[in-house]
């Protein structure tokens, strides 16, 4: 299996250009995308691409985070990315409701030597994060669940991150849908409306980035 891309907004040539020339996915990696592909069927498109995995990886090590938390995390591709960005003295709290998929998840961060690392945590996310001590605060977050849900986790999070510390948003492009005027679904409704909110936010800085299906990074400021 080569190494995958998902953006809808990259030029072909340049995309693959840009793969050759990024890290590539290791054996436990390449085997957990078959894995997804064989045992979720078409629910495997919800796993990130290869470059945003190392993406995720890079900022968690390059911003010394210690202390991160995923909401979503689907048979756990994005989360082993991150837990190795933490690195050993790093910790990581996972949030799904799929016990069946969030097992594929424990069986690859076993294989790569990261499930010391991870907490994972079954139920919805909300209920999970609200339980967590009043001055528990996180150094990177990472949203990639309900889309109508990000807005509550947005705020949800952003208090508990130190300042300076990163908030990650998957599909924030929603394959170009949050341009069209007319799609009025609640997905993208949704998200449109936490694109505006981020923007706007004066407690960040932001970028979106039009990797994958969009990644809104966002970094909250000093209080």
């Amino acid at each position: 299996m080569t190494a995958r891309s998902r953006s809808k907004f990259i030029d072909p040539p340049v995309a693959d250009y840009a793969l050759e020339h990024s890290s590539g996915p290791d054996a436990v990696q390449l085997e957990l995308q078959r894995v997804t592909a064989e045992r979720t069927g078409r629910a495997a498109g919800m796993q990130i691409g290869d470059d945003q995995a190392v993406l995720l990886e890079i900022l968690a090590r390059a911003s010394g985070a210690r202390r991160a938390v995923e909401i979503g995390t689907f048979t756990g591709y994005s989360s082993l990315a991150l837990a190795r960005g933490l690195g050993p003295d790093g910790r990581l709290l996972c949030c799904d409701v799929s016990e069946e998929w969030t097992a594929i998840a424990r069986e690859h961060w076993e294989k790569a030597g990261v499930a010391d690392r991870i907490e994972l945590r079954i139920g919805p996310a909300l209920d999970t994060l609200r339980s967590l001590p009043a001055g528990e605060r996180f150094d990177l977050a990472f949203i990639d669940a309900d889309k109508t849900g990000y807005a509550d986790y947005y705020e949800e999070l952003l208090p508990r991150l130190r300042p300076g510390g990163l908030l990650l948003v998957d599909n924030t492009l929603w394959g170009g849908a949050v341009l069209d005027e007319k799609d009025d679904s609640d997905d993208t409704v949704a998200i449109r409306a936490l694109n505006d909110r981020i923007a706007a936010d004066p407690r960040v800085r932001v970028v979106l980035l039009p990797i994958g299906d969009g990644l809104t990074v966002a970094q909250r400021l000093s209080a």
